[in-house]
């Protein structure tokens, strides 16, 4: 698919920038050289931008499946809410975020880590609306808890709607706190105490009805940064109910999700998805992805795969660099579709140009194409909806009196 057949309604950037009049006091052969040399370094200084393709029928794809998906770049700060508009162009919608990390969320309501709060998003449109004749939800950011800098990792609605998750800095997963950064409810056994040194990675969280049930870290660590060392095969998969280590061995694991029966994780270091065989505590290769894995959704049949090229050119100490150069590929940044039945990918997202990592996805059932506000959009000025409960009340104050 070319990028013709890509909507991107991006936020607008700041452009504020110092004007100097070349000709303010230079004759008017200066003032043109001048010029040119100004709207030159202009042009040097314009952001490359990002080059967005994706597979053919990715946007028929979702439509049959009625979902959307986001997904979410730290590295860049960006949130991207993919959908099918209306004309069968697939929408990108971009908006900016102080890095962007784990991001859960439904057809109401989205949850995002950022880098010192937890934003909740609401879905203020009813359904059968529709804004700017396109989007059939709009995410408006409604609040923003403050926790500091504690690494927030990936996240997760409990069954009473709380928030919960991975506090990568304090090696805990934490629910929001009235009046402190955060409440601490569960540390992996390993862990001696709550101390901001990022011990052991602990980085993902897999839900089972509507409680927390499988965490990831990347190695049994105790001493501030130790995790480091255990990158290849230090990974672990761990039962929050019980504090058993389900499943061992691993490289960088990230995003265990429980579905269909099985606990599906990433091991981020070798380049496979896989499931975790319970009873010798194994990972099971299922399907190579060329990237470093990170965000993970299952949806019916289908995985929904988060990719990023490496930081320093190479995955330096892990499986994934051989796996990748004995397949003659190279990592790519951006979202894999795969049909578990066959491993096949079906559809993909990918992302060229300055934006080489993701963190997070979310699938997005029943939304045909969402949109949203930023953290710094001017929408927030405008964008003002309310519920209007006098209306009801006069109502009552009229039957009374009839």
């Amino acid at each position: 698919m070319s990028n013709a057949d890509v909507t991107e309604p991006q936020e607008a950037q700041n452009t504020d920038q110092e004007v100097i009049d070349p000709t303010a006091s230079a004759g008017p052969e200066q003032a043109a050289g001048s010029g040119e040399a100004a709207a030159a370094e202009a042009k040097k200084k314009q952001p490359e931008p990002v080059k967005k393709s994706c597979s053919a029928n990715l946007a028929s794809w979702m439509r049959q499946n009625q979902l959307s998906v986001a997904f979410t770049s730290y590295q860049s700060g960006r949130v991207y809410m993919v959908g099918a508009e209306p004309t069968g162009k697939l929408s990108f919608h971009e908006r900016i975020f102080q890095r962007a990390m784990g991001i859960v969320g439904n057809q109401k309501r989205i949850y995002m880590g950022g880098l010192y709060q937890v934003w909740r998003f609401e879905n203020v449109l009813q359904p059968g609306q529709v804004a700017n004749k396109i989007f059939d939800a709009c995410y408006v950011p409604r609040n923003a808890q403050f926790t500091g800098e504690v690494d927030i990792h990936e996240l997760g609605i409990q069954k009473d709607g709380k928030v919960i998750f991975v506090n990568t800095k304090y090696n805990c997963l934490a629910e929001l706190s009235l009046t402190h950064s955060f409440k601490a409810i569960w540390k992996p056994p390993f862990i001696s105490k709550l101390a901001p040194e990022d011990r052991c990675h602990l980085n993902g969280l897999a839900m089972v009805d509507g409680k927390p049930k499988y965490v990831t870290a990347v190695c049994k660590s105790d001493t501030i940064d130790g995790w480091r060392e255990r990158r290849d095969n230090g990974g672990v998969i761990i039962d929050v109910e019980t504090n058993e280590v389900v499943c061992e061995g691993l490289s960088m694991p990230h995003s265990p999700r429980w579905a269909n029966g099985k606990l599906w994780v990433l091991n981020s270091g070798t380049g496979y998805l896989g499931t975790v065989d319970f009873e010798n505590k194994k990972f099971v290769p299922h399907t190579f992805c060329p990237g470093f894995m990170r965000g993970l959704a299952i949806h019916g049949d289908y995985a929904i795969i988060g990719l990023s090229k490496p930081r320093y050119e190479r995955f330096e100490g892990l499986e994934l660099d051989k796996n990748l150069s004995e397949k003659d590929s190279e990592a790519w940044c951006g979202v894999q579709f795969i049909n578990l039945n066959s491993g096949n990918v079906e559809h993909w997202i990918r992302l060229d140009g300055p934006v080489t990592e993701l963190f997070d996805l979310t699938v997005l059932p029943g939304v045909r194409c969402p949109m949203g506000i930023g953290q710094q959009s001017k929408e927030n000025l405008t964008m003002v909806t309310f519920e209007d409960a006098t209306v009801k009340a006069e109502q009552k104050t009229a039957k009374a009196v009839a």
